[in-house]
């Protein structure tokens, strides 16, 4: 530490130390020496503050690294910390240590050593992605299968089918390298790629069948080997029981070795592909010499003769014989797959980001020289048909009646061709590289290597990508294969799976059909990789900065595109089968839904489509026939009052907008109470939004709230508020604050919407919180509470179950009853739209609409004929109208008396009325209802009372009542209006809305 300040000491200038200049110190938190510090590029802490402050540090690596352990995680001064802190740290000259979990300096130097002894084992971009990249491509098809595909498409065509798979490779390649560069790469391969671009819906289906796929890929490679070995046992006339089974204990026992190889760790692995890929250029140079080599007798019989003009140009055009282009494609294409082999242990790699892009772009060239090579000089060398006896060997110079190219050197192959049974040559001879090779076994042995090598490859790649699939919990019931062990964190359950499998499918021994699933599996990963290189660029999200520019979003769609229609063309019911296993795992991962947020494109796309159609939708004038009620709902805390969110949710789910209004009064509720309240909503199936305001009132918040909820046309157009039932035990201040903020909601021309449950809607009475009283419980609610001695907090409220969901009457179904809607007013429409739009619900759809409208006795059968050809008109399938005739009657005396009471309190005395102190007390407290104003207001009261007789006679069976509400006089005091609305609802045991349209139609019958 003392060499640490004497150093810097001497690099500050001498007026910085006389105080002339302030050099902003370098906070040091270690015990070690300086130099040892550097050599070790350990966790040392030189933590340097900035010119502002000695707490407000300069830029660091570990405050972005999220992918660091918690221990070593370093977390930037809050904002709260730099405000509150600054004074005390600029004096103390210390910084303070907000990371959680922060470890001492000794503790740091131990962590260090320990790292250092369990270093894991990490590969560059040769050993890990280049050479197993060439490995995997470098299959059994370079040695068995091309020398035949040159003979049927000959070798233009060949060439063009190797352009057309290097095409597919590269772009995929190209796409593989831009998303490897855009950030940190773990493990997963082609799977945490496609997950973290496209999300886990598209992620998880490819996860899996990649996994799958790839053990079986390894099955078929180490079937591919067992074949040669049994082929070679039968040489030397060796049998263990027959050809089929033979296979299947050598393959077998082969697996098994490659498992053991695996288990030992990556390091073995390692060693192993060195020796397979030494092995195959051994082989690869073992037959470019041996087609420089004058061919003996015995070659010459089998086709072999060397570099020859004229059979290059013989076998430059194709001869199918009963095959075609694609078919020959379909062969030739499985040898593409391993260019994902690197990417898919990208969690072994020292830097994934440079070595995956330079990796596999440089084994794509090297193996594309490979497969541009063989068939040139194969096809130069060697003609289609020979019979492989020497006796065929033309003694004279007679060649009358000799087909073939052989007749121009002394062999007659007529016999053969005429035939059709040649048994050597291009056309039928699988073995031609090894009998053109210099030495026959050094071509057997690339085949045991590259099969081998293939088969390792794969069997390692499926067990990584399976891991790390089990890790984000996708899927159920797989996570016990996610465990990993060793320092490099092998996924030792998930070999034994991938072991499993493969052996399970080497039993079969006939793989034909597995293995054009293969080819279709892998295809459609390449489709999405390129799709997703696409999309992310299209979404032009901020974080799409991939390192590597070489690459088009368009070459990107375009190698999409082409593998989609690759997978059809090799084999059309393949592809079926393909996408039918991905729609099934997307169907499943969009049905639960996984709390997983990776930053995907999807979230980037559904922004700009959500900002470009909102932008869009901003120009377009609003049209009656799309109204929507849009509704801003002042829940408080939504959690609190679950009835005016479910009964708000039901006629706005999937048609409109619906915004949970909470205005907080003081600043006591935490970011993660809102993240707590909007799970709540989710784990509720609520699709709403959260909007939290801090204001002294309702009335301010709830103003502020109808001026700056939404974007553009998104925006509120109706408030729904609860009743506030305990208005009489309330402050005269809360119910002038209640009643003003009706008033501005019909100031700023919304609908207005208010419900009234005969059990309260505020259920924050159960919880140990405290929110804003914009409505209360009724008193039946309240004594019912009083006699409940369980309370829950709010935390148990979002965590619990169906119980702790407080299940509401809104999420019930309501079976045959009745919605009765009091049309007493004409406010639009909205009215009838809100209970048409509840029938439209499955809990609804059987309840009948019933509409109830005010008229004379003489006029009454007019009048409801009106009214139903009126419904009609507006689409509505409703036909029961009633029409109240007897709304003028004088009200019952006792209920009268019931609603003259409720007002008492709030009514000047007789002394405040005398002379012109009633305009002061008027002023002073606008609550108070004045002799004057109440005889003035007489009939309009005992109207409401009349109203509500009527009401509690006809609906007592329903589901839901809704009441044309009143629009408020301005002369009309507060504490009058609001017991108008609770004589309205009063008495009734289902919910009843009070509703008011902006008296601007939302209903038509008109199609322009």
């Amino acid at each position: 530490m003392g060499q640490l300040t004497s150093k810097l000491s001497g690099l500050v200038p001498s007026e910085a130390r006389n105080g002339n200049i302030q050099v902003p110190p370098t906070i040091v938190v270690s015990d070690t020496d300086s130099s040892a510090s550097e050599h070790q590029g350990s966790r040392t802490e030189l933590r340097r503050a900035s010119v502002y402050s000695t707490i407000d540090l300069v830029p660091q690596l570990e405050h972005y690294d999220i992918s660091l352990p918690n221990h070593q995680m370093r977390s930037r001064p809050s904002l709260e910390v730099l405000r509150n802190s600054y004074g005390q740290a600029e004096e103390d000259g210390n910084v303070p240590d907000t990371e959680s979990g922060a470890v001492s300096a000794p503790d740091v130097g131990q962590e260090g050593s320990q790292a250092k002894e369990k270093e894991p084992i990490r590969f560059g971009w040769v050993t890990g992605v280049m050479i197993r990249c060439m490995l995997n491509i470098w299959g059994v098809i370079l040695f068995l299968r091309l020398s035949w595909i040159t003979s049927r498409a000959g070798i233009l065509l060949t060439w063009l089918i190797v352009a057309m798979s290097v095409l597919v490779t590269s772009i995929t390649a190209l796409s593989i390298s831009a998303i490897a560069t855009n950030g940190k790469v773990i493990s997963g391969g082609a799977y945490f790629m496609i997950s973290r671009s496209l999300g886990p819906e598209i992620g998880g289906p490819i996860g899996a069948v990649f996994s799958f796929a790839n053990a079986l890929a390894c099955a078929l490679n180490t079937v591919g080997f067992a074949e040669v070995v049994r082929d070679l046992m039968q040489e030397f006339d060796v049998v263990m029981v027959d050809a089929v089974d033979d296979v299947r204990i050598v393959g077998v026992i082969t697996v098994t070795v490659l498992l053991f190889v695996s288990l030992a760790g990556m390091e073995w692995e390692s060693k192993a592909q060195y020796l397979f890929f030494m092995t195959l250029l051994v082989s690869f140079s073992n037959y470019i010499v041996g087609t420089v080599i004058p061919p003996k007798v015995e070659k010459q019989a089998q086709g072999i003769f060397g570099y020859s003009s004229d059979i290059f140009v013989a076998n430059l055009t194709p001869d199918w014989r009963g095959s075609n282009f694609f078919q020959m494609f379909a062969i030739f294409f499985p040898s593409a797959i391993g260019i994902l082999s690197g990417a898919n242990i990208s969690g072994d790699l020292k830097d994934p980001a440079t070595a995956i892009p330079k990796g596999t772009l440089m084994a794509i060239f090297w193996t594309t020289v490979s497969y541009i090579i063989i068939p040139v000089t194969v096809g130069a060398c060697v003609v289609r048909d020979a019979s492989g006896n020497i006796s065929d060997m033309m003694t004279g110079n007679n060649t009358d009646g000799c087909v073939g190219l052989g007749c121009a050197r002394g062999w007659n192959f007529t016999n053969c061709i005429q035939l059709e049974n040649c048994q050597y040559g291009l056309n039928t001879n699988t073995k031609v590289l090894g009998q053109l090779s210099g030495f026959y076994y050094l071509i057997t042995a690339g085949v045991f290597a590259a099969s081998l090598s293939s088969a390792l490859g794969f069997l390692v790649s499926a067990p990584k990508v399976f891991q790390c699939l089990c890790r984000d919990n996708i899927y159920p019931y797989i996570g016990f294969f996610a465990k990993g062990y060793g320092k490099n964190d092998e996924p030792l359950r998930a070999y034994l799976l991938c072991y499993i499998i493969a052996v399970a499918f080497i039993l079969i021994a006939e793989l034909n059909t597995i293995a054009a699933l293969i080819s279709n599996f892998f295809l459609c990963s390449y489709s999405l990789i390129n799709f997703s290189c696409f999309y992310a660029s299209t979404t032009n999200s901020p974080g799409w900065r991939p390192a590597f520019h070489y690459y088009s979003k368009w070459t990107a769609l375009f190698g999409a595109v082409i593998s989609v229609v690759l997978m059809f063309l090799f084999t059309w019911w393949a592809a079926l089968i393909t996408f039918t296993i991905i729609f099934l795992l997307f169907g499943y991962v969009n049905f639960k839904k996984p709390t997983v947020n990776w930053g995907s494109s999807v979230q980037a796309g559904t922004y700009n489509m959500a900002l470009s159609y909102s932008v869009w939708l901003s120009g377009v004038e609003d049209h009656v026939k799309n109204f929507r009620p849009q509704c801003l709902v002042m829940t408080g805390p939504p959690n609190q009052r679950p009835a005016l969110v479910d009964f708000v949710g039901s006629f706005t789910k999937h048609i409109s907008l619906m915004i949970c209004g909470d205005i907080i009064k003081e600043q006591d509720r935490s970011h993660d109470a809102t993240d707590m309240l909007v799970k709540w909503m989710n784990k509720r199936k609520v699709r709403s939004f959260y909007s939290q305001f801090t204001a002294d009132s309702i009335r301010v918040g709830a103003r502020h709230l109808m001026q700056a909820s939404g974007l553009g046309k998104l925006k509120p157009n109706t408030l729904v508020l609860g009743f506030k039932a305990n208005w009489r035990e309330s402050s005269p201040e809360s119910i002038e604050d209640y009643i003003n903020t009706i008033y501005d909601t019909f100031d700023a021309n919304y609908c207005l919407c208010i419900l009234r449950m005969m059990d309260g809607l505020d259920v924050s009475e159960r919880f140990d919180s405290e929110v804003n009283h914009a409505f209360e419980l009724d008193e039946s609610a309240e004594n019912e509470e009083q006699k409940s001695p369980q309370t829950k907090t709010a935390d148990d409220l979002s965590d619990g179950g169906d119980e702790a969901q407080n299940k509401t009457v809104f999420q019930n179904d309501q079976g045959k009853k009745t919605i009765d809607v009091y049309w007493i007013a004409d406010d639009g429409g909205l009215t009838l739209l809100v209970p048409y739009l509840l029938t439209r619900r499955k809990r609804w759809h059987r309840s009948k609409i019933r509409v109830f409208i005010v008229g004379d006795e003489q006029n009454m059968e007019e009048g409801r004929k009106n009214m139903i050809a009126l419904l009609k008109k507006f689409r509505l399938d409703c036909s029961n109208v009633t029409v109240i005739t007897d709304s003028e009657r004088s009200p019952n005396p006792k209920n009268l008396r019931r609603f003259v009471d409720s007002v008492a309190p709030f009514r000047l005395h007789r002394e405040e009325q005398e002379g012109d102190s009633v305009s002061g007390t008027k002023q002073s407290t606008p609550w108070k209802i004045s002799e004057k104003e109440f005889e003035a207001f007489r009939l309009k009261s005992e109207s409401k009372v009349r109203l509500n007789e009527i009401i509690r006679r006809n609906s007592q069976n329903a589901a839901l009542v809704l009441v044309s509400l009143p629009v408020p006089h301005r002369d009309c005091s507060s504490a009058l209006y609001m017991a108008w609305m609770d004589t309205l609802t009063c008495g009734l045991h289902c919910p009843v809305v009070l509703i008011r349209g902006n008296q601007q139609n939302v209903l038509t019958f008109y199609c322009q």
